[in-house]
């Protein structure tokens, strides 16, 4: 007896034992495959409290960790998910509650979430590996080496999503980007197209094709891209001045100016690059037009905002006398007909006899003879002076444009008198050629000695 019973309580130990582990297989099993109608039933709850009584028994259960994370994605804790799926990728056992492709795509969204582009890259690079003929991986691969500046492989990826999947307009979008900042613009504008035949409201296609678009001189087609693209509201502004720069390229400066300032109004930032360049380009179109008041306003604010943008300094710079001296801010500004009585009123101070006056390109030009000779029967020889009105040094060209006028009036002397001073070679070719330079500092000179108040009472030719 003795030995009898030590026997029977063993046995039922073992017994029990056995009990035990039978129940728990067959209940554990059904508490992981619970889980699943839990998430779809929207019991979150429920489904996070099993997953976490089965890991408290389990903690190495990959199904469980697995459910887990799922229910904290529905309930937007990425951070946690991306935890729990870390579990899961570290155990690296997948079956029939953790299929390892479903796995593997959430596990890449949420790395590429957190900004860990590296680990997600090696999770799509998997996911090729176990499914070679889905577009999707490829185009997901591509677009973390495009995130990376690695573009040549971007290429070679999104080509692959396109061979799979023509109508994969998100793959066509991306390589027609890459094309464009790759100077391709050929292959780009078909894979632009390509992307909007397949998703017509693809704004940013629109946008990159406008630019294309624009950049070949076709600014007709131009307009009517960044027109659709503006309907994006991120892309608004930049679409309006693009659009302002498509009107500024056809001389259309009133149009320009409209989409430009409807640009600034919905800027809420009057530092953001785009905003800048709005109002950079609205003072050019105000500069062609000659209110230059307009133009100097926006450099203004452009240089309270960012000093070094482009040019804006050494404009100031320029026009610093129309803050100072009425006279130059009157030949600067002033329309054409008072523009030309101010020149009128210079060449008699020069003891000139006005004979023609005509408009030229950025001023006017007057042909003259002198009012006085030393011998009464000499010939009184003309003079050709071309008055400008530009904030630009006087180059070369210019002087020599003016010079073949000359030959073709048989004029022998030329005088150019300017707002702005003279490059070096322009100084150099006048030397040897019967040309005067008159700078700026020679016209402020001028502008003094004529009352310019009075300038309208000059003698129209």
């Amino acid at each position: 007896m003795s030995v009898i019973i030590p026997l029977i309580i063993i046995l039922g130990i073992v017994i029990g034992a056995i009990t035990f582990f039978l129940i728990r297989s067959i209940i554990a099993p059904q508490k992981i495959s619970s889980i699943p109608n839990l998430l779809k039933q929207g019991k979150i709850g429920a489904a996070t409290r099993t997953a976490k009584q089965i890991l408290v028994k389990e903690p190495r259960d990959p199904d469980a960790h697995y459910f887990l994370g799922l229910a904290y994605l529905a309930e937007n804790k990425h951070e946690l998910a991306l935890m729990e799926l870390k579990t899961v990728n570290e155990i690296g056992h997948f079956g029939k509650f953790c299929p390892e492709i479903q796995f593997r795509n959430k596990i890449a969204e949420l790395y590429a979430r957190f900004n860990q582009p590296e680990e997600a890259l090696k999770e799509y690079l998997l996911l090729i590996r176990l499914e070679p003929q889905q577009a999707d991986h490829y185009f997901n691969a591509g677009s973390l080496f495009q995130e990376r500046n690695k573009s040549d492989k971007a290429v070679n990826y999104f080509r692959k999503a396109i061979e799979l999947s023509p109508m994969h307009h998100e793959a066509h979008y991306n390589l027609g980007y890459i094309l464009y900042h790759a100077k391709r613009p050929v292959e780009a504008k078909v894979e632009l197209e390509t992307a909007l035949k397949v998703q017509p409201n693809n704004y940013n296609a629109y946008f990159y094709l406008g630019r294309l678009l624009k950049e070949s001189h076709d600014y007709v087609g131009a307009l009517l891209s960044f027109e659709k693209a503006q309907r994006d509201p991120d892309l608004k502004i930049k679409s309006l001045v693009e659009r302002g720069g498509c009107y500024m390229s056809m001389n259309n400066f009133d149009k320009a100016i409209s989409e430009l300032e409807r640009a600034v109004r919905l800027s809420n930032n009057d530092a953001a690059n785009d905003t800048l360049y709005a109002r950079y380009f609205l003072a050019a179109c105000y500069e062609k037009l000659r209110k230059i008041e307009s133009a100097i306003t926006n450099w203004e604010k452009i240089y309270a905002k960012k000093p070094s943008f482009r040019d804006v300094a050494e404009k100031l710079s320029q026009y610093q006398e129309l803050r100072v001296d009425d006279r130059m801010k009157d030949y600067l500004t002033s329309s054409m007909e008072k523009f030309f009585d101010i020149c009128k009123a210079i060449t008699l101070s020069m003891n000139l006899a006005i004979r023609d006056i005509t408009d030229v390109t950025n001023g006017c030009q007057i042909i003259a003879v002198e009012t006085e000779q030393k011998w009464r029967a000499a010939r009184k020889l003309p003079k050709i002076i071309r008055f400008l009105r530009v904030p630009e040094l006087i180059d070369e060209s210019t002087v020599r444009n003016l010079h073949e006028e000359m030959k073709k009036l048989n004029v022998t002397r030329g005088i150019i008198l300017s707002s702005s001073n003279f490059s070096r070679k322009a100084i150099e070719y006048a030397e040897s050629r019967p040309v005067d330079l008159l700078d700026k500092e020679k016209l402020q000179d001028f502008l003094k000695k004529t009352d310019s108040e009075d300038t309208s009472k000059v003698k129209r030719v």
